[in-house]
């Protein structure tokens, strides 16, 4: 390792204080949060997905709070146009009757960028967004902006039974790193809501980070130790997520129509030196590949006819895989 011992838990320490200000303003959703903060670690965009009412928009509007960083909050709808997001050119009027033109910052320039529920804009506007999650950069016309530096895409969505949405286009999934599922909070989880929410108090999380912190963090976490084993081991459960290969599972030859691309084992195995990290470890473990599999896998698996028939998850289909290469079938 590059960094001192030191360097490395302090950066630690930043992370629960995080964690810390989070839980003040957050009832419950570790496992989410923890998701969360991987993704950020990592460098790459979230996508949370639950039913209306459980948070998902604060959730990332305070994980925002928490650091130094610019924030800013599109409400995607049916008639958002890409220019909205993106911004556009317009005119200005000289003194003496010239005019020119000159580019106006849409709200995607910002550090930490919600997209609110983003499946109910068409899928035009959402593919909008695919240069700006890839390249960082957004086109208009003929000229190329930079986006700032760090630059997250902390999106949600609706379930897709919801009325009036629409499926996000399979390239612009594969752009997220994750994708988060939001449970029901728990009966005494649900009670202190209703005790935050109804009283006179207003909760919001504090700074604790900024922008060079998380920087750091993210160029000294590719330092994280990979050995050859831990390697083959999550490119073969990637390969595995494919029909055509011998030794994925029945589940998988059965129900899945095409598995995940590349950018499948790449996400494993950056959100694995995450969690390795996080647990106080300086190499990567099969295992945090096994728990990172289902939210890095989840979107990136598309269902045949029979399965989507069945209603089959592809959180069981990725479990199916994980169980099949421990039991060394």
């Amino acid at each position: 390792m590059v960094e001192s011992k030191e360097q490395l838990d302090s950066w630690r320490a930043a992370v629960e204080q995080m964690k810390e200000q989070i839980g003040q303003v957050i009832v419950g959703q570790q496992e989410v949060v923890e998701q969360m903060l991987w993704c950020i670690l990592a460098g790459g965009h979230a996508l949370l997905e639950g039913i209306p009412g459980l948070g998902k928009t604060m959730l990332v509007k305070t994980i925002a709070d928490t650091v130094d960083l610019s924030f800013s909050r599109i409400q995607f709808t049916p008639d958002l146009m890409p220019a909205d997001i993106t911004g556009t050119n317009v005119i200005q009027f000289g003194t003496q009757g010239e005019t020119s033109y000159k580019f106006q910052h849409g709200p995607l320039f910002g550090h930490v960028v919600l997209a609110d529920e983003i499946n109910r804009a068409t899928p035009k506007t959402q593919s909008a967004l695919l240069e700006a999650m890839q390249e960082k950069t957004v086109t208009v016309g003929s000229e190329t902006y930079k986006l700032p530096t760090p630059f997250f895409v902390l999106a949600t969505q609706n379930p897709l039974e919801q009325e009036g949405t629409y499926p996000l286009p399979e390239a612009q999934l594969d752009r997220f790193l994750l994708k988060i599922h939001v449970t029901y909070p728990t009966k005494n989880e649900l009670k202190e809501i209703v005790i935050r929410t109804t009283s006179g108090q207003r909760l919001q999380a504090e700074k604790v980070a900024d922008g060079s912190l998380l920087q750091d963090i993210q160029s000294g976490l590719k330092e994280i130790l990979v050995s050859d084993e831990v390697l083959d081991f999550a490119v073969q459960l990637l390969m595995n997520t494919h029909p055509e290969e011998s030794t994925a599972p029945d589940e998988v030859k059965r129900y899945i129509r095409y598995g995940s691309g590349p950018r499948g084992v790449q996400a494993m195995i950056s959100v694995s030196k995450v969690r390795a990290f996080l647990a106080g470890r300086y190499h990567v473990s099969k295992q945090d590949v096994c728990v990172v599999a289902v939210p890095a896998l989840r979107h990136r698996l598309f269902l045949n006819f029979e399965g989507q028939a069945m209603g089959i998850s592809p959180d069981l289909i990725v479990q199916a895989i994980i169980s099949s290469m421990e039991n060394g079938r």
